[in-house]
């Protein structure tokens, strides 16, 4: 059975009613998954120089736009369909023009990322995650209205397909967002409090040990793997995988069961009660839209030229926490909310009237 009984992945403001909620334990995983995100954005310019970043990297990886995507359909459960629904996917739609502005014009006067297109239809870097945002409410609701049974398998099927595509799976980031897919409809159809229930002392050590187990396992193997295979973001054909569609799938299937194994052992991580963590969870999307800004302004003036040693990656690292923890506070959401959260009612509103003046004045 479909529920909806949450709110907005990245923008609740609803009260924790227990510090044993699946809600509390779905904020703090949501989190430190951001955690994840900024530090993995933060070493990936040192994972070619320094094997154990790589390592770091692809672990990461391996667990956190899964878990993050699932964790936004869990949350998207309460205002998936009605006017809320809609509402919500008019702010995605204006927050992916407002930011896919401000981050192709520092780009393309600053930074020079060297491979970025300048193009509405090719998010930038890691503006990907708005547009999978709004396809993924789009197509459960078309799932969910349709009554499509076994949706996990169709979306699933879907992931793999996308890998065929004739052209270049970042356009429209088409790539990701199909093969994120299936973890958007595991996060809307299940039930965080069941999962935090079953999560005990005994599952925790395992996965725990499953999960350190996997990045000392990719410490070792990490020469051999290329990080593109679990970033998602290119076709079969880009990833050179196209001579064997058969092997392509196989491969698809393969990473999709690793990045399940790690996405379930991370949980062993995640604390259950209210904690320090918790309230910040609430805050994501402001750390998520400005910290490649935080990044990105570090390669601009050269930090990286220092960071040759494991004391500067460490104090990186660090770095990178301390300004999510900053991105999370209350007053950054304060000064922040009109950039980050603008008036998508007003916006498209204004939109409509100046197209029905438009329309008088001509007839």
């Amino acid at each position: 059975m479909w529920e909806r009984k949450l709110q907005h992945p990245m923008l609740s403001n609803a009260s924790i009613k227990s510090p044993w909620s699946g809600e509390t334990f779905g904020l703090n995983l949501r989190f430190l998954l951001i955690v994840t995100v900024f530090v993995a954005n933060a070493i990936e310019p040192l994972i070619h120089a320094m094997p154990e970043m790589k390592a770091l990297f692809l672990w990461i990886f391996t667990f956190h736009m899964p878990l993050f995507v699932g964790v936004t359909g869990y949350f998207a459960r309460s205002n998936l369909f009605s006017e809320k629904g809609n509402r919500i996917l008019r702010q995605i739609a204006l927050q992916y023009v407002v930011f896919q502005s401000i981050y192709s014009l520092l780009d393309y006067l600053l930074f020079r990322v060297p491979g970025v297109t300048h193009s509405f239809f090719v998010p930038y870097l890691l503006l990907w995650f708005l547009i999978g945002h709004l396809v993924w409410r789009i197509v459960l609701r078309v799932f969910i209205h349709k009554g499509v049974k076994h949706p996990v398998l169709w979306s699933i099927a879907l992931g793999v397909l996308v890998g065929f595509i004739p052209f270049g799976g970042a356009w429209f980031a088409i790539s990701r967002t199909f093969v994120y897919l299936p973890f958007f409809v595991i996060g809307y159809s299940c039930s965080l409090e069941s999962l935090r229930k079953r999560v005990t002392i005994p599952i925790r050590i395992i996965g725990a040990l499953v999960s350190a187990g996997l990045l000392v396992g990719l410490y070792l193997l990490a020469p051999q793997i290329e990080p593109i295979w679990l970033m998602n973001n290119m076709t079969f054909n880009e990833l050179g995988w196209i001579h064997d569609g058969l092997s392509a799938i196989m491969l698809r299937f393969a990473i999709y069961l690793i990045e399940f194994i790690a996405s379930i052992a991370f949980l062993a991580w995640v604390p259950q009660r209210i904690c320090a963590i918790t309230d910040l969870g609430r805050r994501t999307l402001y750390v998520f839209l400005l910290h490649g800004l935080i990044v990105r302004f570090a390669e601009y003036f050269g930090l990286y030229q220092h960071v040759t040693s494991g004391i500067a990656v460490s104090l990186l690292i660090i770095f990178s926490i301390g300004c999510t923890v900053l991105l999370a506070q209350p007053i950054v959401r304060n000064i922040a909310h009109p950039l980050i959260e603008p008036n998508g009612e007003a916006v498209f509103g204004w939109v409509r009237r100046d197209a029905w003046r438009q329309r008088m004045k001509h007839s």
